[in-house]
């Protein structure tokens, strides 16, 4: 089993789309995936139509009330799970901090589910905080979606000066540009310089109305824009960190 985790310290940045778009072309090539929901917001749940099934579902996983995999629910899509978000969640913090070996929490939850699924994607809320480090600990790649500005490069700097800070494994942070609007110099620069940096894909993720309208369609982007540039750039995404990461 692989755990990719979609994070960034910044909200916005298109990483929920690549939850979702990433899962659904893992489970269509075979892979059992799963989804794991852990932003208030619920967005991941939101695109797969599902809803948690018990008040305060999210609390009581952390808490180890419920089983990880007693919180699963299949999606619409053949292969693809999710473990569904609700607004528990944002108590996460509270409750690690009461733990003892907070930061190995997400790797012990993660462990039951080695039997069961060949990848598991963590849609993560945005943040630094004690449950970012245990996902950070107990995730095998922790993918960062940066639109090419200066803001957002500097949420990516950040991030890496805070890996290596805090004697976290550099190697497994990657990122890739997202929302790329081909008509700005400004992000043609940005690529340009930042494509030398071993921790960028080449595959990027450019700023357009289909990737939007996963919000009116509720679905991933191949089932109703299969023939989209948008949708082959996610094909091609999913190709090279398939390649990199979980075939290699």
């Amino acid at each position: 089993m692989v755990t990719l985790a979609l994070y960034n310290l910044k909200g916005g940045v298109g990483k929920t789309a690549a939850t979702i778009n990433l899962a659904y072309l893992a489970a269509k090539e075979g892979y059992k995936t799963l989804v794991w929901d852990m932003d208030p917001q619920g967005s991941s749940s939101f695109y797969l139509g599902v809803e948690a099934n018990t008040k305060n579902e999210s609390k009581k996983l952390l808490n180890s009330e419920m089983d990880l995999l007693d919180a699963v629910q299949n999606s619409a899509y053949p292969n693809l799970d999710i473990i569904p978000a609700d607004l528990s969640a944002r108590h996460a913090d509270v409750l690690l901090s009461e733990m003892k070996q907070s930061k190995r929490k997400i790797s012990s939850l993660l462990s039951s589910l080695k039997k069961d699924y060949d990848v598991v994607i963590l849609d993560c809320p945005p943040g630094i905080s004690l449950l970012h480090d245990a996902i950070f600990f107990g995730a095998d790649w922790v993918f960062m979606p940066n639109i090419p500005t200066t803001l957002s490069i500097r949420s990516y700097e950040t991030v890496l000066t805070y890996f290596k800070e805090n004697e976290l494994d550099s190697a497994k942070l990657k990122c890739f540009f997202s929302m790329v609007d081909h008509r700005k110099n400004l992000h043609h620069e940005v690529m340009n310089n930042f494509y030398k940096d071993k921790f960028f894909l080449k595959s990027y993720i450019p700023y357009l109305s289909d990737v939007e309208k996963m919000g009116i369609h509720e679905a991933p982007l191949e089932t109703f824009a299969a023939s989209s540039y948008a949708a082959q750039c996610y094909r091609d995404l999913w190709k090279e960190i398939r390649k990199n990461c979980i075939d290699d």
